[in-house]
Parts: C-alpha cells; structure tokens; sequence
C-alpha cells in the first residue's frame, strides 16, 4: 500500500514503514517516538539517522556534543533536528511528553553530527506572487545536498495553508519520497495525488512515493496541512531538484492570466 492511514501510538517506538519492505520499498525506516517526562532513549542503530522533535522539550546527547530543544507548534515554530551517522550513539532525555519523528536509512559514509535550530532553517514561501496565492505555502529544508553533502537522506517540512495546494505544479522525481501528515484542527483531511490515484489524507496518516509519480497535494477549506517529506538518494543519482510536469510549468509565471483575470478598471 501506499497510504498507511494513522494508527494508535503507544509510549517508546512506533514504526510506520521500514527500509528492505518486500512491497513499495522506500529505502527508509519511518517511525515516530513518544516519550513520557522523565523519560531517555538510546539509539545506536549503524544507519544514517535523523531526530526530528515534532513536540516537548528534550535533551539530545551524541559523541560530545549535548543540545536541549523545544518545540510547541509545528505550524509556528521551525524545527529542531539532530543528523546523525552510522557511528553515532544518541540519547535523548525528555523533560516534558515529547513526540520525535526518527528517519534512517543505510549509509556506509561518516560524518560529523549536525544539530539543526529554527534560526538555520528558512521559512520559505514558495507560491508566494503567482497563481493568485492559491498555492503559497511555508517549506523548510533542513539539510539536503547543500549543507548535508555526504547524506543519503533529504529532510524538510511544509506548512500547507488552509484550502490551498502544494508540491505544486505537479512534479515527480525518481528518488523515492515519504509524507508523514498532521493537521490543524486534527479533525481535518486534505487530498494527495500520487499518479492518477487520489488518497484523502488526515491526521497522522503516511504516503509512500514511488515509482517517479507525480504528488501534488491540496488541504480541506479551514484546515492546516503539515507534512514532513523525507527523501532517499538514489546511488549515483542524488535527489536535487524535481521535474514538473510541462503542461503545468506556465501557471508559475508572475503575469500568468488566471482566471478570474483582475483587470485595471
């Protein structure tokens, strides 16, 4: 399957979709962890791993390095993110409930930890100006290719507006992709395109991307949409930008007339 619908989470680990899956393969281990205040959590797993703290207030322990966080709103806030290698024995401390999401995947590479802060990590506005603002939404890169060279691994978030699209104009890539979704109220859905299919996506739902299909999403009218997207590099073919569909390249242009046309009277 491509869409995991959301499932009840319990305290520690929660995996959703695990790299070697017989099916729909993505290359990655996805999961989210949940910890009770007073909580730890060891990782020592051999893959490139990375700790994204979706909620709470924790303390990030690896090598020598030690970082605390905290993060209260995914739609408000930037995102705090610890980036590890295969070498790296992490330990995370929470002084309140706390929710992480933890991508992996293989990466026989070193390198050194990174720790991401929302002060590094740039609320894009991508859309802004153009389609009448019906597809302007928030995007931060956390690391790709840039500031990650050595990575497998692409991260990053989108804050999707109210009744407004996104991964939009309709792209594709071949790297394989997976969107991890909440919403703001939580009773709320969007749509997401994968291909000619449409999958209605709510709060705590994953889709897998495969198959270089193209993944426009849009969110239900008075409901936020945010998603995490992470992305696996191919071997000698690294994710760095994505291909549009061609027929729909002209609506990202300043003057594209859009009806209704707003004319000078």
């Amino acid at each position: 399957m491509f869409l995991l619908k959301a499932k009840k989470m319990t305290l520690g680990y929660n995996l959703i979709t695990q790299e070697g899956e017989p099916s729909n393969d993505t290359k990655m281990t996805f999961g989210i962890l949940r910890l009770e205040k007073g909580n730890e959590y060891e990782d020592s797993n051999e893959k490139e791993r990375a700790f994204l703290l979706m909620n709470g207030e924790v303390s990030f322990s690896v090598n020598e390095m030690e970082k605390r966080a905290m993060r209260e709103s995914l739609f408000d806030q930037g995102p705090f993110c610890l980036h590890v290698d295969q070498r790296s024995h992490v330990k995370i401390v929470a002084f309140t409930d706390v929710e992480m999401a933890i991508v992996s995947t293989t990466n026989d590479g070193n390198f050194s930890p990174e720790f991401y802060t929302p002060s590094e990590v740039e609320d894009e506005y991508r859309g802004k100006g153009t389609m009448q603002e019906t597809s302007t939404r928030i995007v931060r890169t956390i690391f790709d290719k840039n500031n990650s060279p050595n990575a497998n691994l692409v991260l990053g978030e989108v804050v999707n507006y109210p009744g407004k699209w996104s991964s939009y104009p309709p792209h594709h890539h071949p790297q394989p992709e997976i969107y991890h979704y909440r919403f703001l109220p939580s009773q709320g859905f969007g749509m997401a395109l994968l291909g000619e299919e449409a999958f209605k996506v709510e709060n705590g739902d994953t889709l897998k991307i495969l198959e270089d299909k193209v993944h426009p999403q849009v969110s239900a009218p008075g409901y936020a949409m945010y998603y995490i997207w992470m992305i696996r590099h191919l071997e000698n073919n690294p994710y760095i930008n994505p291909t549009f569909v061609p027929e729909h390249k002209w609506v990202m242009e300043q003057d594209a007339p859009i009806w209704p046309e707003k004319r000078q009277r």
